[in-house]
């Protein structure tokens, strides 16, 4: 248990958090939601005891451990996988680095003897046997290979480095969990594993996410940092998001009425403050004026941007056919006899572990890859705005982001760029800064921008949330369910797709597809689909053997 008590943390003038009291308890799991620099991360490393606070105080039951996912994805480049994992129990590892050291000797003293009697019943108390079996257990789970279980970190790419940290954060069944962002990088089907895990994990979980299902699907309580305070609410997202719309609601209810109701007292004390007979009454009025503190009710400091597509011109009947697409990596066959129609009224997400495979058939169609063989084509009434996975190109140059944003826009005027430019966020000054400075969050809204002012009705979209807070998330989820036109894309937030798509098509080894004409939860469900995805994969295990 993590008991916090009037802790409070400012950097210079900007107050963070302020007298914030909380109670974490085991057997659940609260999540820390709050606008981009809310401090979310902030407090998870005032918690966990990374960062100092400035007044207050944090206590954490005795004998308990805190386990904490490493934000730093190169610490461990000298150690294998199986140790990294193992690491985040230190107490097992040390008595293991200590128990291989003393049978490594090649004589044992009566002490070494004694000493390694102690350390085999540690051991065993602390599950030592069965650690390297469950370490495995939960990279697998994660979504590595188990060839990649015995491997050094070094020989890992980030996107598995990752998946390791994490699994080195939930090992060894720690006392309270810290997850700053644990979804980032994992495919639909290891934040399900991730889910499932922390649903039946009897301890103390603390996690900041930007994942509506997975915050949803786990969490017990939301801890909401707003304008400085931290406010704990019972219940999951879905539940704190409709709580606050009351809320605000009622607050700006309450502001419009002190607001009439000073204009009414302002009016009386300006028409009778002279006046003899009305004086008393009009000082009465001043002192209750005053005690009307209209600073004091903020509604919320989230400031959601502005996000619809708008087709020039309407789309026909002919979309995209694309025929027997064949595509192959330096490494892997990516695309095989590819072949789909898209039609009218779809809005398609490509899901599945293959997203190598997805981004090149994003790539091919949009004309930034050429195909090895097979060839597709556009309807004529079509126009299409694609965004990539990867956008740094477009940010090498020291152009203001109105000055980036003029360049595709139809309407060349500063007030119309920087008006619109305002709907995402970028007012005043921001507006006026160099792209190449941009966080990853800000590029994605550029991106977005440039796609609003494109007039496309066919949008191609390769995994758009990366980046975003959940404000943006919202709001362009938002944006494309309202859309009129066709959209293909590729995400790994479930809530994303499962509000957006209405057909889903999975890419398996060997080339196989699943084209399904149904919502995201249904798809999951359906066991033809479950029958069709093991036939994939065993047959490309047999391929390989």
């Amino acid at each position: 248990m993590i008991t916090v008590s009037d802790v409070s943390l400012a950097f210079g003038e900007r107050v963070l958090f302020k007298d914030v009291n909380l109670k974490f308890t085991p057997g659940n799991c609260y999540g820390i939601i709050g606008a981009n620099g809310a401090g979310k991360s902030t407090f998870l490393k005032v918690l966990s005891g990374e960062i100092e606070h400035d007044k207050g105080e944090i206590v954490v039951s005795p004998g308990e451990r805190i386990a904490v996912l490493k934000q730093d994805h190169f610490a461990f480049e000298a150690y294998s996988v199986m140790e990294t994992v193992i690491i985040g129990f230190p107490k097992l590892y040390n008595i293991m680095k200590e128990r291989e050291a003393l049978y490594a000797k090649e004589s044992m003293s009566d002490e070494d003897g004694i000493r390694a009697g102690e350390l085999e019943a540690e051991f065993a108390e602390l599950g030592g046997w069965e650690a390297e079996a469950q370490a495995s257990q939960m990279l697998s789970g994660l979504g590595l290979d188990e060839a990649d279980h015995t491997k050094m970190m070094s020989d890992l790419d980030e996107s598995r480095k990752v998946r390791v940290l994490l699994a080195q954060a939930l090992f060894g069944n720690p006392d309270i969990l810290l997850l700053d962002e644990p979804t980032n990088g994992l495919d639909l089907e290891s934040i399900t594993w991730l889910e499932d895990f922390l649903i039946d994990f009897p301890n103390t979980v603390i996690v900041v996410s930007h994942d509506r299902h997975f915050l949803n699907t786990v969490c017990t309580h939301i801890c909401d940092i707003d304008y400085g305070r931290i406010t704990l609410y019972s219940g999951n997202y879905d539940f704190w998001y409709q709580m606050s719309q009351m809320l605000q609601r009622q607050a700006r209810e309450q502001l419009k009425k002190r607001e009439e109701k000073a204009k009414e007292l302002k009016e009386f004390i300006q028409r009778f403050a002279s006046n003899a007979s009305k004086s008393r009454q009009a000082t009465s009025r001043k002192k209750v004026l005053e005690k009307l503190d209209l600073e004091n009710i903020p509604v919320t400091s989230r400031k959601f941007p502005y996000v619809a597509f708008k087709p020039n011109r309407e789309i026909g009947n002919n979309v995209l056919r694309v025929e027997k697409l064949n595509f192959r990596s330096p490494d892997a066959v990516l695309l095989q006899d590819f072949s789909i129609i898209v039609n009218k009224g779809d809005k398609i997400a490509f899901v599945g572990a293959e997203h190598q495979s997805k981004t090149a058939f994003f790539e091919i169609i949009a004309g930034e890859q050429k195909a090895d063989s097979g060839d597709y084509y556009w309807g004529q009434t079509v126009s299409f705005s694609y965004f990539p996975k990867e956008n740094s190109r477009f940010f090498n140059s020291d152009l203001s982001i109105t000055d980036w944003l003029k360049q595709y826009s139809p309407d060349q005027d500063d007030t119309y760029v920087r008006s619109f430019l305002g709907r995402m966020l970028f007012s005043g000054d921001e507006a006026l800064k160099p792209v190449n400075v941009l966080s990853g969050g800000e590029k994605v809204r550029c991106l977005l921008s440039k796609m609003m002012l494109s007039g496309a009705n066919v949008l191609i979209m390769d995994e758009p949330t990366n980046h975003l807070d959940l404000e943006a998330i919202t709001a362009l989820n938002e944006g494309l369910e309202a859309f009129t036109g066709v959209v293909l894309f590729n995400s790994h937030d479930h809530e994303f797709i499962n509000s957006i798509a209405n057909r889903i098509i999975e890419i398996l080894p060997g080339g196989m597809l699943i084209d399904r004409m149904m919502p995201f939860d249904d798809y999951l469900k359906d066991e033809s689909v479950k029958e069709l995805r093991v036939t994939a994969y065993h047959h490309a295990e047999r391929l390989q053997i």
